[in-house]
């Protein structure tokens, strides 16, 4: 197996010029952008080049913005603590900052890939932002996912993956519809105030057991819960183990001490020969603030090849 394991917590490359976003120092000529829910890891930004547009983030008041000037163990001592945490998507003028300094930087096409609509008007923004910029940039393509957290990372992973063997736009695009019907998830939620806060699912009726999900999309059922992390690790690598086919994957780390999953998961992950690469991402403010500190698992999808 493959390991691209970004370094947890680690940033971007900055814009010496920008320095209130995630842009490449090496624009290729179809430039990729997402935006920091992505949860990439920074070895995958900087590998492939991708210009990242940052999600804004509110503690108690102040002002931050995700993978800038918030670390993440920042970040979830203020959870723990009960500060006041909100987000919200990039703003147009984000983007337009971003598809300008890719413009100006060499880039002649750009795919824009993003969250889903249904989730963040992430997509909003920078359909303003193509408005505003009309034929002043280079061609923009945006991209509406449909899928949350590192499920956006995978898209974007694959169509960089897809540019890098010498693909066009097109086929860029192309992997992505690939992809998305098959992007499957296998976590935990260990805090399930934060997701009964958050809405993000029906909880009616459970109690503070750990609970783990899996399934395509966002179409999860609980499949089990348990109380060690042998159990747990045991029960979100199983999806992993029954894919049946090569997959590549993507293991979570949100707060520290949810380490003994990732490294287990990992290490399970590492003993199934149809696992053919594994990423480890760091779950950040825009997705920890909904689904509470607790969280652990991961995310794979069939590889290409």
């Amino acid at each position: 197996m493959e390991w691209a394991k970004g370094e947890a917590g680690s940033q971007a490359v900055r814009s010496s010029e920008s320095p209130s976003l995630l842009l490449p120092d090496d624009v290729p000529p179809i430039a990729l952008v997402t935006d920091s829910s992505a949860q990439l890891p920074a070895e995958l930004i900087t590998r492939y080049q991708i210009a990242v547009a940052p999600i804004a983030v509110t503690i108690d008041g102040a002002p931050f913005r995700e993978g800038i000037d918030l670390a993440p163990e920042t970040f979830f001592a203020r959870l723990h603590a009960g500060a006041d945490i909100t987000t919200s998507q990039p703003s147009p003028g984000d983007f337009v900052e971003v598809y300008e300094g890719l413009s100006a930087r060499g880039a002649e096409q750009i795919l824009s890939i993003h969250v889903g609509s249904e989730f963040s008007g992430t997509l909003n923004s920078a359909r303003t932002a193509v408005d505003v910029l009309g034929a002043r940039v280079a061609p923009i393509t945006l991209i509406d996912t449909g899928a949350a957290s590192f499920g956006v990372g995978a898209c974007v992973w694959e169509a960089a993956r897809r540019l890098a063997a010498g693909g066009c736009a097109l086929d860029a695009q192309r992997r992505i519809d690939e992809v998305v019907p098959c992007l499957a998830t296998s976590v935990l939620l260990d805090g399930l105030a934060h997701v009964r806060a958050g809405g993000r699912y029906d909880l009616d009726g459970a109690d503070d057991a750990t609970l783990v999900f899996s399934g395509i999309g966002s179409d999860l059922e609980v499949v089990g819960t348990g109380a060690t992390v042998d159990e747990l690790v045991s029960l979100l690598a199983r999806p992993f183990a029954e894919a049946g086919h090569p997959i590549r994957a993507a293991v979570a780390l949100a707060d520290p001490a949810t380490l003994p999953y990732t490294e287990r998961l990992e290490a399970a992950l590492a003993s199934m020969d149809h696992v053919v690469e594994t990423t480890r991402y760091q779950v950040g403010p825009s997705i920890a603030a909904h689904t509470g500190p607790g969280t652990a698992g991961g995310f794979f999808w069939p590889d290409a090849g």
